[in-house]
């Protein structure tokens, strides 16, 4: 069974001129000790749509579908009930952890507060289990850095910390929004090393949110791509990594810089700029930026439907082996 299935999930945000579909008929699912990758440029809706499951939304937002987490629907859970498991059984470690880091509250108040809430410890019990949690993630001294701040560490230690409060009631699914942005390649590397090690020794599952494929290509089992709030093409990693056949995945992977290739060639970016939501092109939101759009693209929205080893919503499929 499933840890998390998501189905037709639909998000729409107020804005001043009414509501916006951000997200729009999503679906995936995710087991125990599986990564599952969410890719897709800034704005195709990967953050709220894990937003949407926490109840972590602006008032007066609107979500529909199902969010199944161990056959209880979090869409319809009551708000109490919600906040009993966010934080418990379902963490999320935020993108920058110098803002989702409390600067004026030490490491330890910070690890054991949520600590003895959920798990009922007393205070020398939650303190032995901070001081476990900086070990599981292999920051120096750790009885030393209960008692430091957040701006005395680097990045890759305050992403650490940050994984280690979201650890620290042992969830059974981990959402990772962007963990490696604005870190250097060495403490990125360190960072998925980490998540990797924690999901195969906790059964842990994980949802890795990010734009960078390459970061997907070293840990993920499956991925899901994400364009304008849809799903475009998702399936195993291998398959879709290695042979994309979304013009969009296509493009995605195109951009990414080569090291082993001639320094003459120049990177290849996407043209134009993805749609603004609640302005998006009729039929398929990539057609005007597609070299392979025909006219049933600008017609017709595509359905994410099974294509072989993979879901494709692509009625040209251009890539097809």
């Amino acid at each position: 069974m499933s840890v998390l299935e998501v189905d037709s999930l639909r998000v729409q945000l107020p804005t001043p001129s009414g509501d916006v579909t951000i997200v729009d008929g999503v679906d995936y699912a995710v087991e125990a000790g599986e990564v599952l990758g969410v890719a897709g440029e800034s704005g195709s809706g990967k953050t709220i749509s894990m937003l949407a499951l926490l109840g972590l939304l602006p008032e007066r937002s609107t979500v529909h579908g199902t969010a199944r987490f161990e056959g209880r629907d979090l869409i319809t859970m009551p708000r109490r009930e919600l906040r009993d498991i966010a934080g418990r059984d379902l963490a999320m470690v935020f993108q920058d952890p110098f803002t989702s880091l409390h600067p004026m509250l030490s490491v330890g108040k910070q690890l054991t507060e949520h600590v003895r809430r959920h798990l009922h410890l007393d205070r020398a019990a939650s303190q032995r289990r901070a001081v476990e949690l900086l070990e599981d993630v292999r920051i120096p001294d750790p009885e030393a850095a209960l008692r430091a701040f957040p701006h005395h560490f680097s990045g890759g230690m305050r992403q650490r910390i940050a994984i280690a409060i979201a650890l620290a009631c042992r969830p059974k699914l981990l959402i990772a929004d962007e963990p490696t942005t604005a870190l250097d390649v060495t403490v990125q590397a360190g960072i998925l090393r980490l998540l990797d090690r924690l999901r195969r020794e906790h059964e842990l599952a994980v949802i890795l949110i990010t734009h960078d494929l390459g970061v997907l290509s070293s840990i993920a089992d499956r991925v899901s791509i994400f364009y304008a709030g849809r799903v475009v093409e998702s399936g195993a990693r291998d398959a879709v990594l290695t042979h994309p056949r979304h013009p969009y995945t296509h493009a995605l992977l195109d951009a990414l810089p080569h090291p082993e290739v001639s320094k003459e060639r120049p990177l290849v970016a996407i043209g134009g700029a993805p749609p603004a939501p609640g302005r998006l092109p009729t039929g398929c939101a990539f057609n005007p930026r597609c070299a392979h759009a025909v006219e049933t693209c600008r017609l017709e929205v595509p359905q994410l439907v099974v294509a072989g080893d993979r879901r494709l919503a692509c009625p040209v499929d251009p890539f097809r082996a």
